[in-house]
């Protein structure tokens, strides 16, 4: 607001002006120039007023009240009269003022432009009648659909912009109810009713509808169907009534498409099952022909067929299968799950029965296939164990052709003891190895391959008997019958349980054990024995061959007894004793040697001319000496002495001492034959040395004398040469100095004459291009001086021709005029000053009678 009484108003400006005395606002409007009174103020101004451009509108909140004319109508005391709280939408018209207690809410805003396909939600916030005489009640709603301009009204509000559904081919919008309404299609719908439209195009849903989503039709195909389920009673678009709960399938036969209506639940798409004409299914709860499914049913159907699955139908087991096609060698186990009758006889529930090839079998429902069979084909030397169902009774079939198994019979596993298992998979070929993995076929016979001179018991529990394989032979165990596993002693000194087998050796063969013994001075020794046996069998005789087995350990046995026998001898003998007979002693502790041979061994033992272990060995043969053991009928025929060795420590060095001393001695002594040796021939040698350097001395002496008289030669010729060749040199040396003189004078004759002719050459060439360079710089100048000469030229004449001749002549004529202007303008005829003897200048002589001109304040 100004503080100025005089206030310039421009055109379509305004102020409020406040009049103290009565306390009411006005408006003046302009244009004017308006003088403020004392008791006047202005309270705001000046404001432009309001615009409204077409197609524009503004909301005016407590707006004036206008009469008839559609002036504004003044109350009592003159002061415009308001509505307060209430709203104006003005639209377009000419410019006006805010009167006071107007407010501008918000700015001017453009019409709102309904598009096509759209429509705007109104509501009404209180009660109104419309330009077409609706009454319309707080809270009623309705829409303002496009193309169109909506001129907004203060009892209207704007609740959203709705926008038309656009539905495309194969495509439905489902809808719902807001409340009871009349659709579109002047369907009665009750609030929260759902439907469809399916019409293609786009769909503006009205004010009491609501779009729930957008659905998709199906695409039925000839391998495709729609399996639906209905939510409730209702009747579907081919005009069929579904209950609540029923379940069916809409094909290619009934629709190309189909949208699932809103009572209408998609379970899922079910493609076509085909069957050709070598396959078949069954199907369990079929749908009969009343389309009601038949619980507790089968149907079987064959190929070729394709057929969809109805809701309520699936396929038996593992689905579409195949034709049963058997061969020759083959058949079908076949089991009946309840009574029918067949092509030949009528079968109760749970009998078996074949069906054998080669024919094509499809199993009707009241059949179960239990097993497809083949023919097992069994070699000389194979077998299978088969059992009878019936009786329980098991047996082993072998080396037929090829066994088919009756109905009533079945393959058995034979189970047979871990420790049999592994000996097996040792025991089988790099071929049969190669398939270990898969494990012994349990079904078949179990053989062994009975190593050569050996013996395999095999016991049957059946008959409580057993009986001996002695190899190479092969061995089958029949159904009852299990192999006898040998638990032998092993590793040195011997353990027992060390080594499993089924097959027993027969020998010839050894063992090596290690046994300590004593002898009668307590020396302790470990003997490392190695022990030659065999079994003395008669491999027709039963009793033989089931006694060989009788012992379980005959080696953990033969050891024991054998060196129970060796300790027993040498407790008795010496250890000086033992150490030089310990073969013979030992051999004779097993053979069981007479005394007398005992004390011969050892007196010869005491005379130091034992006899050595392969002498001893051979009498022992020769005697026919053998520990032989009547259980078993295990022969030990020799003993091996392999090492003897101290237990005791102190033993043990004193032994190695006497060992050390002896080989020193012996070393000693040869040390010394060495020696003389070496001493013998190296005097021979020293002789031969001193004659060798006297002849090399008087040779030397030869060479020597015969070395200076060569020497004596050689320098007289080595002075006359060298007396001959200085005075060759002298002579050279001065031949060459004199041509080297004559040809330097040459050379620098020539050199002084190619220095100064090239000096002169250069002179001359100098001069030349001096020359050349004064006269191409003389003709520049000549040629610079006539083209500033023609220029020069050029300009006068061209200056001459641009001022003119009269300009010319009348520059030429200004001086002496303006001179004689002066002359007569001081009163003069005519003035001059001379001294007789200078020149006179008429044209000048004006100048010189005036004075010129000095500014004030200068000398």
């Amino acid at each position: 607001m100004s503080d100025n009484s005089v206030i310039r108003i421009k055109p379509y400006h305004y102020i409020h002006v406040l009049d103290n005395n009565t306390n009411v606002t006005r408006v003046e409007l302009g244009p004017q120039t308006f003088t403020r009174q004392d008791h006047e103020k202005m309270v705001s101004g000046p404001d432009p007023m309001i615009m409204i451009p077409p197609r524009n509108y503004c909301i005016i909140a407590n707006p004036i009240v206008t009469d008839k004319d559609g002036k504004p109508a003044m109350d009592s005391h003159g002061q415009v009269r308001l509505k307060h709280g209430d709203e104006e939408i003005r639209f377009e018209k000419e410019p006006f003022p805010l009167y006071p207690g107007e407010k501008l809410m918000g700015k001017v805003s453009p019409l709102q432009v309904v598009a096509p396909n759209a429509a705007l939600r109104l509501r009404a916030i209180r009660d109104f009648e419309d330009a077409n005489k609706i009454k319309h009640l707080a809270g009623d709603e309705w829409l303002f659909e496009g193309p169109g301009t909506y001129y907004p009204r203060v009892e209207v509000q704007v609740v959203e912009i709705t926008r038309a559904a656009l539905i495309k081919p194969n495509e439905a919008i489902k809808l719902r109810a807001r409340k009871a309404c009349v659709d579109r299609n002047g369907n009665e719908r009750k609030a929260g009713e759902e439907w469809l439209i399916r019409k293609s195009g786009s769909y503006l849903p009205g004010v009491d509808e609501e779009v729930v989503e957008q659905v998709k039709s199906y695409i039925l195909t000839d391998k495709k169907a729609l399996h639906l389920k209905a939510s409730r009673t209702f009747t579907d678009v081919f005009g069929k009534e579904r209950k609540a709960g029923e379940e069916w399938l809409v094909t290619s036969a009934d629709a190309e498409t189909h949208i699932p209506d809103v009572y209408e639940q998609v379970v899922g798409e079910v493609k076509i099952v085909t069957l050709t004409n070598r396959q078949y299914c069954v199907v369990l709860d079929p749908i009969g022909a009343n389309g009601k499914p038949q619980l507790g049913q089968k149907q079987l159907r064959k190929g070729e067929v394709s057929f969809f699955l109805r809701p309520g139908e699936t396929l038996e087991g593992k689905g579409i299968q195949d034709v049963h096609v058997l061969g020759e060698e083959e058949a079908l186990l076949l089991r009946a799950k309840e009574s029918f009758n067949d092509e030949k006889e009528r079968h109760q529930p749970g009998d078996r029965w074949m069906i054998y090839g080669p024919c094509d079998y499809v199993p009707p429902t009241q059949v179960e296939i239990v097993e497809k069979r083949k023919s097992i084909p069994l070699d000389e030397n194979e077998g299978i164990y088969v059992r009878d169902i019936k009786s329980g009774e098991v047996k082993s079939v072998l080396g037929a052709l090829s066994y088919l198994l009756k109905p009533n019979e079945e393959l058995w596993p034979k189970e047979l003891p871990k420790a049999v298992e592994e000996l097996l998979l040792k025991e089988r070929t790099e071929a049969e190895q190669y398939n270990a993995n898969e494990g012994r076929d349990k079904t078949r016979v179990v053989t062994y391959r009975a190593p050569h001179n050996s013996a395999v018991q095999i016991y049957d529990y059946k008959n409580k008997k057993s009986r001996v394989v002695f190899g190479p032979e092969l061995v089958m165990l029949g159904p009852d019958e299990h192999f006898t596993v040998l638990s032998l002693s092993g590793d040195k000194p011997k353990r027992p349980h060390q080594i499993k087998s089924l097959a027993l050796g027969l020998g010839p063969d050894f063992m090596t054990d290690v046994v300590i013994v004593e002898t009668a001075d307590h020396a302790r020794l470990s003997l490392k024995l190695s022990y030659n046996w065999f079994f003395d069998v008669n491999k027709n005789s039963v009793e033989d061959a089931i006694k060989i087995f009788q012992v379980p350990d005959f080696v953990g046995d033969s050891c024991k007894a054998i060196a129970s026998r060796v300790r027993g001898t040498v407790a008795s003998v010496s250890f000086d004793n033992f150490h030089k007979n310990s073969a013979q002693i030992i051999r004779a502790a097993v053979f069981e040697a007479s005394k007398e041979e005992l004390l011969t061994t050892s007196q010869l033992g005491a005379k130091g001319k034992a006899a050595t272990p392969a002498t001893a060995a051979e009498t022992t043969s020769n005697k026919g000496r053998n520990f032989f053991f009547s259980s078993n009928n295990l022969t030990i025929t020799n003993v091996d002495i392999q090492s003897v060795e101290p237990v005791d420590q102190r033993t043990r060095d004193s032994l190695q001492k006497s060992v050390q001393l002896a080989i020193e001695i012996t070393t000693k002594s040869q040390e010394a034959a060495a020696r003389h040796e070496a001493e013998r021939m190296e005097q021979g040698a020293r002789g031969r040395l001193e004659r060798q350097k006297i002849n090399d001395e008087a040779e030397a002496e030869n060479a020597r004398r015969e070395l200076l008289s060569l020497q004596a030669q050689s320098a007289t010729v080595a002075s006359t040469g060298e007396a001959t060749a200085e005075a060759k040199a002298r002579a050279e040396s001065a031949n060459i100095e004199g041509e080297a003189a004559v040809k330097q004078a040459q050379l620098k004759a020539e050199a002084t004459k190619i220095k100064s002719e090239s000096e002169l050459t250069t002179q001359k060439l100098q001069q030349e291009a001096a020359i050349a360079h004064q006269k191409s710089l003389n003709d520049l100048e000549l040629n610079k001086a006539r083209e500033l000469a023609t220029i020069e030229a050029q300009k006068f004449n061209a200056l001459v021709k641009a001022i003119g001749t009269e300009t010319i002549k009348n520059i030429a004529q200004a001086g002496p005029e303006m001179q004689a202007k002066l002359l007569s303008g001081l009163g003069l005829k005519s003035f001059m000053i001379t001294d007789g003897k200078s020149p006179i200048n008429l044209f000048s002589a004006a100048n010189g009678m005036i004075a010129p001109h000095v500014p004030a304040g200068s000398q």
